[in-house]
């Protein structure tokens, strides 16, 4: 399995790239971002580009993929619908559809979150956009494409969050998330359950597009 990441630096984006890493059928990672990461692996390639939303001079190396996981996003706080529409609907499908162009036989998953409003008509801002975005990346004529909608998240294996205000929720809870993550396993999720989740979707598929975190859950434990 070939495999192209984007958002490898961000909380959910390490996580996924560690199962990535360990995972016996999959032969390259090739993340994408703004950034090189700072690390190295036999199977890792890095591929730094600056323009989000132009693929063109890089459409070489994006060919040939099995799968994509687009774990690229940014906090709504302190933006307006625009600025958030910007970032999060324009980037994501710049490069989705680009994708989609190039392999069409992909399977597309993207890091969206939970209480997204797939209406595109609902009071939260950040629900309708995720939404729209949702739903944009659903027509692409990808093989499949599969929206994870996680709550609360656990970090392991030392992933931190780029976000300093969620990183200090992270340090404040570290006690007691894996006590509430054994009361309540299909609500709050880890980023380890989140990788094997989405290597387990491209694996086998899933019954539907739209995941919520205690289907991603049930995929991740479900097994080879």
């Amino acid at each position: 399995m070939r495999v192209l990441l984007f958002g490898a630096t961000g909380m959910v984006g390490q996580g996924v790239l560690i199962e990535c890493l360990q995972a016996a059928d999959v032969s390259l990672v090739q993340s994408v971002g703004r950034t090189a990461l700072d690390q190295q692996h036999s199977k890792l390639r890095d591929v730094v580009h600056k323009n989000l939303l132009d693929y063109r001079a890089i459409e070489p190396q994006l060919e040939g993929f099995d799968a994509c996981f687009f774990c690229l996003g940014v906090t709504s706080a302190g933006k307006t619908e625009a600025d958030y529409s910007h970032l999060t609907y324009d980037i994501t499908l710049a490069a989705a559809t680009t994708l989609a162009r190039l392999n069409p036989q992909m399977t597309f998953v993207y890091v969206s979150g939970a209480g997204t409003d797939s209406t595109e008509k609902g009071r939260s801002m950040w629900a309708r956009v995720k939404g729209r975005t949702e739903n944009a990346l659903l027509r692409l004529p990808f093989k499949a494409a599969y929206m994870f909608r996680p709550g609360i998240i656990q970090p392991l294996r030392g992933v931190r969050s780029k976000t300093s205000s969620y990183q200090i929720f992270y340090s404040l809870t570290r006690p007691l998330l894996p006590l509430l993550r054994a009361l309540m396993p299909s609500t709050i999720l880890t980023t380890e359950v989140i990788g094997q989740a989405m290597l387990a979707v491209v694996r086998r598929g899933a019954s539907k597009p739209l995941l919520e975190a205690a289907d991603i859950n049930a995929i991740a434990t479900q097994g080879d």
